[in-house]
């Protein structure tokens, strides 16, 4: 019998091993970048065309290649980083496979430059899907530069999987703001198709936050900072009041590392029990630090999830230090009743020492001189209008007295007045248009239930209706007929608002920024960080703007759609969620008929926008079987 075992060629095992290492051009960018990292580089450049698609290039200024590192880079499992087995368990660099270079020239158009310091010429190396192309000998600066050209162009079907360039370049943003965001010592600068999206330079933690999301990032910042004998903890969390809906600024950091981890999520959750409203998250920037041989990096090829020791203690310790720093920064209530906190130092001047007050004295005042002026002033005011007199010596002029308050009252008449005796009713007259036999005493069609479904009698039984869905029904086909066929009415803000968002968030509000006009909203984008909004839809109240909006970008994190009705429909349905009356809300008798004729007004009343029912009906024969026994 024949062999049907063979060893698979070098092309296709790296084809194969693309397929976990590079899933799209985030996926590059973050393995080029965290090499540039390794190598000790200051300064990293990354340029991006079409969301990385057609080209993704990292510049960096570190140490260099040699002839032989350059070529050899290319190889599986060709790695500086380890030496042996155990070195798994001290690992203090990024990579340490040795599989991404190698997979990247597999599936792309790979163009590398390195020279070291103290050569005099570096290496160019050309190589297109696993096949050196050529390689020469160039002139080049200190350092190294990857250009990763057509990606997947030996792939069609990875290539036609790849999402629209709107949400490629989100998930090669967030690549870039992890890895900027864990090295604020070194300087980057991110240009996408010629613009420049990020000019970093070497700052501490606190300014690459600002630098990267926006100035009034600043303002919502407490700092953490605790030191223990198997965890070190800084960073920083935001205080609850800038609470977001999404899970977009929330960053772990282990050992200069991003991770993620829902375990110790839930740790900072537990920290903000009782401070957040409900299904918001908080913005936190944590950078841990733990012996390496406490934790196994090597159990994902993305390397973003991590085994700990002993988790159970690090979830306590990060637990408490951030309800520390929040009750340090008076963000979290204290239960202390005798406790006036109008004598608490406050915090920037906690270690700040006292100083000696100085006293001003004027040496030429004397109280005995002749010359000195009294200012002393009569007193006037009383009902009657009497002046009265005082024997201070500092008046210039005399205050004679007046006559007393009888004489005002001289000559007038004086009329006994009789009055005649009031009588009271001793019950309430009420009068009525209508005899009461002609008054028919209205009866209540409609009633709530548990404060979310409201019931409503129909000839053959009743009708029961989800008043969140069918809300958000009444309101999805409200947004979506101004949107497209009429024009929505805007309501003008006395104040304009003034919203800050990161640097991404604004990219897609300036998207949104024609079909969120048709809606009603009239705003201005006058810079890079926050919109300034004049006009709001009249449905719309000036509290709720915050929201709607965080809630729209949330819903919009995977891309806006391309078709304008697709746009125009994503929109109404995110509003719709936004604003719809809540499961728990109370609604009066007027609300409840308000909802439900309002429902059975829509096109389509059977199903929310989100398909789902919105009312169920109950025949009197069904009710009636439900008795039968």
């Amino acid at each position: 019998m024949s062999s049907i075992i063979q060893l698979l060629p070098d092309h296709v095992a790296n084809q194969i091993a693309a397929g976990e290492v590079v899933q799209r051009p985030a996926s590059v960018v973050k393995e080029l970048l965290e090499n540039a990292v390794d190598a000790k580089a200051t300064d990293i450049k990354l340029i991006i065309k079409d969301a990385g698609k057609s080209l993704v290039q990292v510049i960096d200024n570190g140490l260099g290649m040699s002839v032989t590192d350059a070529r050899m880079c290319f190889e599986r499992h060709a790695t500086s980083k380890i030496r042996q087995a155990e070195d798994l368990f001290s690992l203090c660099t990024k990579g340490f496979r040795g599989e991404a270079l190698a997979s990247i020239a597999a599936i792309a158009h790979m163009e590398m430059k390195t020279k070291q310091d103290q050569e005099e010429l570096g290496t160019h190396i050309v190589i297109e899907g696993s096949k050196f192309v050529s390689q020469e000998v160039a002139v080049l600066p200190k350092g190294t530069s990857f250009a990763v050209k057509n990606l997947f162009f030996n792939i069609p079907a990875r290539r036609n999987f790849l999402k629209s360039d709107t949400v490629e370049f989100r998930h090669v943003m967030d690549e870039f703001q992890r890895v900027a965001l864990a090295h604020p010592n070194i300087h980057f600068t991110f240009y996408h198709n010629g613009s420049e999206m990020y000019n970093l330079p070497s700052s501490n933690f606190r300014q690459r936050i600002v630098g990267i999301f926006s100035g009034r990032t600043n303002e919502k910042l407490v700092p953490v900072n605790e030191d223990t004998e198997i965890i070190s903890i800084q960073g920083f969390v935001c205080k609850p009041e800038f609470a977001k809906k999404n899970r977009g600024e929330q960053f772990f950091f282990v050992n200069d590392r991003f991770i993620k981890s829902g375990y110790l999520h839930h740790a900072v959750m537990a920290a903000y029990d009782g401070l957040l409203k409900d299904g918001c998250q908080p913005s936190y920037f944590l950078y841990l630090q733990v012996p390496p041989n406490t934790i196994d990096i090597n159990i994902h090829p993305t390397k973003t999830e991590i085994k700990f020791d002993d988790e159970q203690a690090l979830y306590a310790i990060l637990r408490a230090s951030i309800k520390h720093s929040l009750g340090q920064f008076n963000v979290s209530p204290i239960l202390d009743f005798d406790r006036d906190s109008n004598l608490d130092t406050p915090y920037h001047y906690k270690d700040v020492e006292a100083e000696t007050p100085t006293i001003q004295v004027d040496g030429t005042f004397n109280p005995f001189t002749d010359d000195k002026t009294n200012k002393h002033y009569s007193k006037s005011g009383s009902a009657s209008g009497s002046v009265f007199n005082s024997s201070y010596s500092g008046y210039s002029k005399r205050v004679e007295p007046t006559a007393s308050w009888e004489s005002l009252y001289v000559g007038l008449e004086t009329e006994s007045i009789e009055s005649s005796p009031f009588t009271f009713e001793n019950e309430e007259v009420t009068s009525s248009l209508f005899n009461d036999n002609d008054v028919e005493q209205a009866v209540q069609k409609t009633y709530q239930i548990h404060k979310k479904y409201i019931v409503s009698p129909i000839k053959s039984g009743m009708v029961i209706v989800d008043q969140q869905r069918a809300h958000q029904r009444i309101l999805y086909e409200q947004f979506l007929l101004n949107m497209t066929v009429n024009q929505a009415s805007s309501q003008q803000l006395l104040f304009p608002l003034n919203l800050f968002y990161s640097s991404d968030e604004m990219t897609l509000i300036e998207e949104l920024k024609p079909s969120l006009e048709t809606t009603g909203f009239v705003f201005e984008l006058p810079q890079t960080d926050h919109i300034v909004i004049s006009g709001i839809p009249v449905n719309i109240t000036e509290s709720e703007v915050s929201m709607v909006i965080e809630q729209l970008l949330s819903d919009l994190q995977d891309g806006i759609p391309a078709s304008s009705y697709s746009q125009n429909d994503t929109i109404a349905k995110s509003m719709a969620k936004s604003l719809a009356v809540k499961t728990g809300s109370y609604l009066t008798e007027k609300e409840q008929d308000n909802l439900v004729n309002g429902l059975f007004a829509c096109k389509d009343p059977n199903i929310s926008p989100f398909q789902k029912p919105t009312f169920i009906t109950m025949r009197v024969e069904d009710i009636d079987k439900k008795f039968a026994l």
